[in-house]
C-alpha cells in the first residue's frame, strides 16, 4: 500500500521581502528537520572591476626560410617561384643576382649576388630552415670538380655551422653509366657533394637525381622551350617502360632510356622535400614525380 508524506499546510500571506525571506528559512527548517538534511546558500557578489583570467595560447607555426643556391638559373628560379607560391620565405644566391625579367613571383625574392666561396654567410644563412642547392655546370675537368663538388661541399658545411636543420642537393642520375665514364669531374663532383650532403645531414639530407630536365630555359635574353622535345619524350619512355625495362641493365642504357622530369616537378619535389621531415635520402627520378605530386596543386 503506498503511503505519501504530507506536510502542514502554511498559511497565506501577503508577499513582502521580508516575508518570502522568513518563508524561505522555516521552509528550509522544516525541511531539515524532517529529513536530517542541511543546506546552505551563498551569497555571490561580483565587482564592477571584475575581469576573467585571459589563457595565452601559443599557436605552434612553422614558418619556412629557405636559402636557394643558384636561385636565378634554371632550376634554381623554378624552387625560387615554387616557394614563393606556397608562402615560403626566399633567399636566392648565385652570382648573377637578381633576374632582368619581369614577374611578379620576382619581386618576392630576397636576391642576393655573390659566390659561395666569398660570400658572408651571415647575410644569407641567419634563420634560414633549409638550404637547397642546384650549383653544377659543365667546363673542363677542374672547373667541374670546383663547382659541381667544392662548392656544395663548401655550401652543406655552412649551413651545417649555422644550424640549418635541412639541407637539399640538385644532383643527376647516373644513367646507368660505366666506371670510367662517372669518372669525369662533372660525375665525380656530384657524388663528392651527395656524400657530404648524406655525412652532414643523415636523417635530413636530400638527394634528388632527375635526368634531363625540360622546360623553358631563359639564356642570355632568350627562351628555349625545352618542353617542346622533353614533355613528348616523357610520355614516350614512360608508356613504353614495360618494353623497354628488359634493355635497363644494359651499360649506359639509361641514357636512351630514362625519362626526362619537367622543371617544375623538381622544383615541387624540393618544395616537398622541405616541409616533409620524413622525405630525406636519396630520390630517383620517378621518386621525384611521385614527390612532386604530393604538393602539387
Amino acid at each position: 500500500m503506498a503511503s505519501f508524506l504530507t506536510f502542514p499546510a502554511l498559511p497565506s500571506l501577503p508577499y513582502s521581502p521580508t516575508r518570502a525571506s522568513s518563508f524561505r528559512s522555516r521552509s528550509t527548517s522544516l525541511f531539515q528537520n524532517r529529513f536530517g538534511v542541511r543546506c546552505s546558500y551563498a551569497e555571490a557578489t561580483v565587482r564592477d572591476d571584475y575581469k576573467p583570467d585571459t589563457i595565452d595560447v601559443i599557436a605552434d607555426v612553422k614558418t619556412e626560410r629557405i636559402v636557394v643556391l643558384g636561385g636565378s638559373g634554371f632550376v634554381g628560379s623554378a624552387i625560387c617561384k615554387a616557394a614563393v607560391s606556397k608562402g615560403i620565405e626566399v633567399i636566392s644566391l648565385s652570382r648573377s643576382g637578381r633576374p632582368t625579367y619581369p614577374n611578379s613571383w620576382v619581386d618576392q625574392v630576397n636576391w642576393i649576388a655573390g659566390d659561395v666561396f666569398y660570400v658572408n654567410w651571415d647575410e644569407v644563412l641567419v634563420g634560414a630552415t633549409a638550404v637547397v642547392s642546384t650549383l653544377g655546370g659543365f667546363g673542363s675537368e677542374e672547373q667541374m670538380q670546383r663547382i659541381n663538388g667544392e662548392a656544395n661541399v663548401v655550401s652543406v658545411n655552412a649551413a651545417k655551422d649555422y644550424g640549418v636543420p635541412k639541407f637539399v642537393l640538385i644532383s643527376v642520375h647516373d644513367y646507368n653509366l660505366p666506371s670510367f665514364l662517372l669518372s669525369s669531374g662533372y660525375f665525380t663532383g656530384k657524388r663528392k657533394a651527395e656524400s657530404e650532403v648524406l655525412s652532414k645531414y643523415p636523417n635530413s639530407g636530400v638527394v634528388l637525381r632527375p635526368g634531363f630536365i625540360y622546360g623553358k630555359r631563359r639564356v642570355d635574353g632568350y627562351e628555349i622551350p625545352l618542353d617542346l622535345i622533353g614533355e613528348p619524350l616523357e610520355r614516350i619512355l614512360r608508356a613504353a617502360e614495360s618494353f623497354t625495362k628488359p634493355l635497363s641493365s644494359l651499360p649506359a642504357s639509361d641514357l636512351f632510356l630514362a625519362p626526362p622530369v619537367s622543371v617544375d616537378d623538381v622544383a615541387l619535389a624540393a618544395i616537398n622535400a622541405i616541409s616533409d621531415d620524413d622525405f630525406f635520402g636519396i630520390f630517383t627520378i620517378d621518386q621525384i614525380k611521385e614527390a612532386a605530386e604530393k604538393v602539387r596543386v
